[in-house]
């Protein structure tokens, strides 16, 4: 196992955590999915440094002034068979 995916999964755990702890409360998030659950899915397409990255661009968007909404983690761009073989 390697160290990223020790911290990707730790990290996940973590959110879990909170968001168990945080089930009850009065959701006050503005934007859907709301910003834990958006953090764990970026995670888990991206990895650790950059689905940490996109949480972490949401979390700051998360502000008054700032956007709500319908706002999905940006989807992965789809290789070409050539690209993935490197003949690009």
């Amino acid at each position: 196992m390697s160290v990223r995916s020790f911290l990707t999964r730790l990290s996940m755990g973590a959110i879990k955590i909170y968001q168990a702890v945080t089930a009850n409360r009065h959701r006050v998030c503005r934007f859907e999915p709301t910003c834990s659950a958006y953090a764990s899915e970026a995670l888990a397409t991206y990895g650790f440094w950059r689905g940490w990255g996109y949480a972490i661009r949401r979390l700051l968007r998360c502000r008054p002034g700032g956007g709500m909404g319908y706002d999905p983690v940006p989807e992965q761009p789809q290789q070409t068979k050539s690209e993935m073989l490197g003949n690009v």
